[in-house]
Order: C-alpha cells, then structure tokens, then sequence
C-alpha cells in the first residue's frame, strides 16, 4: 500500500532546513530538492550576480542561489539563482518577499518550469518587475519585463556581441560578461532576426 505524502507546515520546514545539508524549496506543504547546477550553469550565474553587484553598487541588494524567496500567495520558499531588491528589505523566515529582479540559468530539467509554473507563481510577488532567463548551452537571454500590472513584454537577446537591457535597474549586461569563461556555447539555434 502506497504511504500517503507527508506535508510539512512552514515551521517545520524552517526549522529541517536548518539542519539540511541540501537545499529544499517548500511548495505549500511538499519539499521539491534542488538539484545542483553544472560548471556551467554556476558559472552563468556567478557572472550575473558579480555584473549586477558591480553595476548596482550599493543602490541595490543582490542575492545569489544561497537566498530564499517567498511567494505568499502561493505558500512557497523557492531559490533564484540571483534576485534583487532595491530601496527597503521586506523578510520574513529568513526569506526575502520584494525582489525586482529575478534571474534563473535555464538546463534542460528546468527550463519548461523556469518559463512557465515558476514565472506564473513570481508574478504572485507584488515588487517583482523583471525575470532574466539564461539559456546555459547558447548565448541566447528571455528578458521578460512588467509593463503594467498585467502586461508583461519579452526580448530575446541572442549573440555574444549584444547587451541584455535590464529595464528595472536602469542597467545593460553584456552577453561576453554573462557567459565569461564558457568555452562550450553552441552557436544559437534559431534566426537572428526575430
């Protein structure tokens, strides 16, 4: 006989995570592991959080994968690669709830929940204003932008000679310092002219 699932409440995840020596996101009740990032993965977002950090200075705070984010709406503590929070922290559970900016390193096992589930639920966050997805294997970048409330516009970003604007921060990347040291990319795999 299958054993029913068990749900945690909040408390008692904080408080398991505290002792864990694996990373967890919580979603309403049911522990998701987090799987670790390839070399290359790491180093992506490693360079987007060094290229944020340098550019913001001190206007804003960025946060790497080690940091939780909780969507009340939907009872979640999920791990960004990189978030951002400009003017006052709002925290709660050690958690922060006001990031501006949201970047994932898309892999093959992420990348439909990246685009899809994950966003829909990061639209739950009242600050949220901008979602950067990072293709691992080609320079290619979704930048996804809120325009109004429920108006969200996307660019695609695509060659190592481009720069990815990120509207929310007054701010642009190039792509060379987003994938810096990479020595595998493949050449995109869709036109250059969409």
């Amino acid at each position: 006989m299958p054993q029913p699932e068990k749900y945690l409440s909040v408390s008692d995840y904080l408080a398991a995570e505290e002792q864990s020596a694996v990373k967890q996101e919580y979603h309403n009740g049911l522990l998701v592991d987090m799987a670790g990032g390839s070399i290359d993965h790491n180093r992506i977002a490693g360079n987007m959080y060094f290229e944020l950090r340098s550019r913001l200075q001190d206007s804003c705070t960025v946060f790497n994968s080690d940091q939780k984010v909780y969507l009340d709406a939907v009872n979640h503590f999920v791990y960004p690669d990189v978030s951002v929070v400009c003017g006052e922290l709002a925290s709660q559970n050690q958690a922060i709830l006001n990031p501006v900016l949201i970047v994932e390193v898309l892999s093959d096992g992420t990348s439909a929940y990246d685009r899809g589930a994950k966003f829909r639920k990061y639209r739950t966050l009242p600050a949220f204003r901008e979602y950067l997805l990072i293709d691992q294997d080609q320079p290619i970048v979704d930048a996804l932008f809120r325009e109004s409330k429920d108006y969200w516009r996307m660019q695609t970003i695509i060659g190592l000679d481009r720069e990815v604007p990120v509207h929310s921060l007054g701010i642009r990347i190039p792509m060379r310092a987003i994938y810096g040291g990479l020595n595998n990319l493949m050449e995109p795999q869709i036109p250059f002219n969409i």
